[in-house]
Parts: structure tokens; sequence; C-alpha cells
């Protein structure tokens, strides 16, 4: 079955083809260095990280950048709040937010381009969409792009120019209502700025927020590439805005598939710093949640459904990662006896349709939990043929080689069940000394040994 995803630009599902055969290019607009990214941001980022995984998965090799914003309206305002200067302040945010993607066991992008380190190419752009009649300077030296003169504004918002008011600028990067004017690209310095300038063609200043976005894909993915992506709130105005300036800018194409994740809401309220109802990776760990239950939690729904979040979503998460490294330990404890190769299950072809139909992620998860349940009752049946062992176990780390929720210590060390052997043998003795010292190995490993009716179970210490 092919690969088709839902484009915002089409509002519907299309059938996925790279430009390249067998590479994507994959663009994700990455963090606003201004403060700690909080689980909203990462709902988008845990999307592209499946999103990616995804396609390495389907034999694809992607080619993935992630911008650093670390110059706008925000950041300016924060560092001028907090006394330090614009770099100190992004620095100490962009090292919290990597920290937070390793901890999450998101696959990092090829690039991160910070917006500060691409100024040149950014007034490069300015200079090509003035010179081509798109921008215009003011007489305070700022430089807007002219809504007016690129016909097709509002392909990804379905906003009709024709019946718009466009005649009015706008300075500021961001803006919430569905209102198209005339967007700044090049801001001129004021006293709020301070310290924070380039020099340029029309004096000093910074970038406005949506040309950065523009030079810094286009300079490490060409002036055409695959996918853009990023949260429903970066459509307007800022992915809209991108896609103007680009297109004006290189008289061409410049993406096929735009791909955006829903919004994450608290009490039937969105996340957001604004409103005061966010919480941050760190918050969540020190409620008791590991990063496989965050990543469990915010990949469970569909990439463009809302996702209500509270904080006892844990237990469930815990619950269904559990079910997952029960049945794996149970089919590893049958491994040896296992035949070399095994055919993957009928469910493993049905798992991976749901996600080839613009990953489907509740329709794979009740494939594969349903798959889980089915195994248990063969096994507690004693009706599980050898042929089915291995691949079982293959069909569960194809799973978390795409979502990444299984804890890489639960699976035992296959030296260990040498000792766990050693000690049944003791115990069928009575030789109650070796089975407590062979225990106590175990235990000092960081391992915990239960006895049932059916045998030993081996389970980390938590």
């Amino acid at each position: 079955m092919s690969i088709r995803f839902y484009n915002t630009i089409n509002r519907k599902k299309v059938e996925f083809e790279p430009i390249t055969p067998g590479t994507v290019k994959l663009y994700t607009c990455g963090p606003t260095v201004y403060d700690t990214a909080h689980i909203g941001n990462f709902r988008t980022f845990l999307f592209e990280d499946l999103l990616k995984r995804f396609l390495i998965f389907k034999g694809y090799k992607v080619y993935h950048v992630m911008n650093i914003t670390d110059v706008d309206d925000k950041t300016i305002k924060r560092a001028n709040k907090e006394g330090m200067t614009i770099n100190e302040l992004t620095l100490r945010y962009t090292k919290e937010f990597m920290n937070d993607i390793k901890s999450l066991k998101i696959l990092p992008a090829d690039k991160y381009p910070r917006a500060t380190d691409h100024i040149a190419e950014m007034i490069q752009m300015i200079q090509t969409l003035e010179e081509s009649g798109y921008a215009y300077e003011t007489k305070d030296h700022s430089v807007y792009f002219r809504l007016d003169s690129y016909d097709s504004y509002g392909q990804l918002t379905k906003i009709d120019l024709t019946k718009q008011r466009s005649t009015e600028r706008i300075i500021n990067d961001e803006y919430s209502k569905d209102n198209p004017q005339d967007f700044a690209l090049w801001k001129a310095w004021d006293d709020e700025d301070g310290k924070v300038f380039w020099e340029s063609p029309w004096g000093r200043g910074r970038p406005g927020w949506h040309i950065e976005c523009s030079a810094m894909s286009i300079k490490y993915l060409g002036n055409h590439f695959d996918i853009h992506c990023g949260g429903v709130d970066n459509i307007f105005p800022h992915h809209e805005n991108e896609l103007a300036q680009s297109v004006s800018a290189t008289k061409g194409l410049f993406v096929n598939y735009w791909m955006h994740s829903e919004y994450l809401h608290i009490q039937g309220d969105k996340m957001s710093k604004t409103l005061g109802n966010f919480h941050k990776i760190s918050d969540l760990i020190s409620e008791g949640f590991t990063a496989e239950e965050i990543r469990f939690t915010l990949l469970s729904a569909h990439y463009r459904s809302k996702l209500n979040f509270s904080l006892n979503q844990n237990q469930e998460a815990r619950t269904a990662i559990q079910r997952i490294t029960d049945i794996q330990q149970r089919l590893f404890e049958l491994k040896d006896s296992a035949q070399t190769e095994s055919p993957m299950p009928d469910e493993f072809e049905e798992f991976v349709a749901a996600l080839d139909d613009d990953l489907d992620t509740p329709k794979a998860f009740a494939i594969f939990f349903g798959w889980i349940r089915s195994m248990n009752n063969l096994l507690d049946k004693g009706e599980l043929m050898l042929s089915q062992i291995n691949g079982g176990l293959e069909f569960i780390g194809k799973f978390d080689d795409l979502f990444a929720i299984i804890p890489e210590e639960e699976i035992v060390p296959q030296e260990l069940y040498d000792l766990i052997d050693k000690r049944e043998k003791a115990r069928l003795k009575q030789d109650w000394k070796t089975a407590d010292k062979i225990r106590n190995l175990l235990h000092k490993e960081g391992w915990l040994v239960e006895d049932s009716p059916s045998g030993p179970k081996v389970k980390p210490k938590k």
C-alpha cells in the first residue's frame, strides 16, 4: 500500500511521492528559545519524530533540518527582562531543548541552524524580493512584503485575498486573527531592541520571524523540498507568509507536503504559555512520568486530533507499556527453542497499513494490542507455535523502532539466564544457600527474581 498523508495545502489525503526517489527532505519548525518548551510544543516534535521514524522504516533516507529561532520579539523582550544578552538567554534554552529531546528519545535532526547565524542569507532574500517588486521599504527603514503582489496568498489557510483588506501593515512577528496584512521582512532598529541589531542595506535592524525559516530551509534543503511540518498554530500567519515570500523569491515551487499537528489541551483549553496552563517535560517527570510514558501519551492519539492531557494519564501509559514488556519477556524466555527464521504475524501488515494511512496511530495501536491479547491467550493455553516466537519478537521490535516506548532495561540479558537456570536447579535440590546467593547477585545487578508456578520471572528493580 502506498503512503498517504494529509496535505494542509490540499485539505485532503494525497499519495506521498518524494521529489528524489528514496530520499525525503524534511523541514520542521523548531523552538523559539526564549523559554523552556512545553509539552504542547513536544506533541508537535514527537509527531515529527514519528513521521521521520516511519519514513526511515519505509526505506527512505531522511535529511532533516530543524531551525532554532533565537531572535524575535519574544527573545528580545525576555532578554531585556532578565538583564541578559540575547545570546546568553537563547543558549540557555537551546541547551534545555536539546536535553529534553534527548531524554524523550527524539531522533536528532541533521542540522539545527540558528537564525542569528543566517542573517546574511535573510538580507539577500529580502533584497531579491525588493528588487522583484514583492517588498518595499518604509520611511522608518523597515521592509515589508507586499501582499497584493502575490496572487496565490491564502493557499494554506484558504483566505480569499480579494475579499480582504490587506493595505495595512503589521510589524509584530505573530498575530492571531486571520487578517492578512503586509508583514515585516526587516524591522528597523528601535530603542526596545537595545544592542540587538545587524547592519543592512536599509540600516540597522533585524529580520522578521517569517523570513528566517524561508532563508534557512532553502539554504539547507534547496528551493523545492518534500515536507514542511509544524503545529496548526504555525499555519497562519507563519507558514502562509513563509510560502508567499519563498515562492516570490525563487519564482518556483517551494514545498510539496505541508503537515501540521493539532493542539494539546488541558481541561478543554489549548495549552500555552500565554494562558499559563502548560507543563514542561521536567514537570511531568517530577509527577512520576517516564520518558516512555510521555511518548506513549502524546503519540497514542492521531496527530490531527486535539488531545486532552491530564496528569493521571501516566498510569494508563504505564499499564500499556507493561503489557508490551510482559509479552516481550514471555517470548524472549522461549527464544532459544524457537526456529531461526519465523514469519511476521498477519497483524503486522495491518499495522503498517494503518500507518500508511496518514499515520493512523489509534488504529495501529488497536491492532498491536489486539495481537498482544491473542498471543497471551495462546501462551496461557500452551498453544503458541514455535514459529510464532521470533516473528512476534520482531513485530515488537518494529513497533518500538517507530514509537520508542519500551524502556531499554526491560530486556533481561541472555547471560543472566544462565544464573537463573543455576538458581532453579539449586532450588529443585533444596540448596537454598546457593539459590539465595544467586538471587542476591541478581539483585545487585539490578534484577528481581519472582518464583511462580510456571517458573521464575525476572524483572528490573524499579
